[in-house]
């Protein structure tokens, strides 16, 4: 039985998203046990992950071909990368007077 979705669904299942990802699903596995990606798991221990993620998927193909990093320093990088996110974009909020002033 095939399912039509008027929209597309927030997450997908692990064989969905390793199909959108072309990607081996023991592989994402391995990513999601790893730290390397996110995913959620149902009452009956299936792995749902968000669609964000195959943009993160993305991100560390890119890293790992670029620079040959093994999974354990990706996972070091990728949070690094994170939270220079974090940090430039409250530093351009500071830029824009949005910051909360404490005095």
């Amino acid at each position: 039985m095939t399912t039509y979705y008027l929209t597309r669904p927030d997450r997908l299942a692990l064989d969905d998203f390793a199909r959108l990802a072309d990607l081996h699903p023991e592989l994402a596995r391995r990513f999601v046990t790893l730290g390397l990606l996110e995913a959620t798991t149902d009452a009956s221990g299936a792995l749902w992950f968000r669609r964000g993620q195959l943009t993160r998927l993305a991100r560390i193909r890119r890293l790992r071909a670029g620079f040959a990093l093994n999974y354990a320093a990706l996972g070091l990088v990728l949070d690094l990368l994170d939270r220079i996110a974090v940090l430039e974009a409250q530093h351009r909020r500071d830029i824009r007077g949005e910051a909360t002033r404490w005095t």
